[in-house]
């Protein structure tokens, strides 16, 4: 049997899958959005290189499921967990809202789900959330290249 907990953790919204007891593996289902001020091509290029993934996830090993283009990715997720990730990419105003979603057990090395303490599993989950923040403000920062917010983009040149 399986316990959900909604509720506020590290700034972002949670919902935690705690097992009732130790038996059943333990899950992790993050979602975080951030705005950023650039077209959704822009930011589906960056995520569409497999080379840059290591970078963002280095304990995880990804395999696209289903390319939306413009819209984002969705990978099946192991190594350090098993599961499924997404990044949708919505038009918005001048800009684009990234969606991230990770769906995921924590597992062992030979990529078998693991039950984690309810402590274990809201540490987890906020260094997963923390990480999946830092990725997509790194991101902002980058691409939208110091642009001030209510100014229009630079003209591509």
């Amino acid at each position: 049997m399986t316990m959900l907990i909604a509720g506020w953790w590290g700034g972002h919204d949670i919902l935690l899958a705690v097992p009732a007891s130790n038996a059943e593996p333990s899950a992790l289902d993050i979602v975080d959005e951030t705005f950023i001020a650039v077209p959704p091509g822009t930011i589906a290029a960056v995520y569409a290189d497999p080379r840059s993934w290591p970078k963002y996830w280095p304990d995880l090993v990804l395999e696209v499921y289903t390319d939306r283009g413009e819209k984002g990715l969705r990978w099946t997720v192991r190594g350090a967990l098993v599961g499924t990730m997404e990044v949708w990419l919505e038009p918005m105003l001048d800009g684009t809202i990234l969606h991230y979603f990770l769906r995921a057990a924590p597992a062992d090395s030979t990529g078998t789900p693991v039950a984690l303490s309810p402590r274990e599993l809201r540490h987890e989950f906020d260094r997963r959330a923390r990480a999946a923040k830092a990725v997509a403000l790194g991101l902002k920062e980058i691409l939208e290249d110091g642009r001030e917010p209510g100014i229009p983009p630079r003209p591509a040149e």
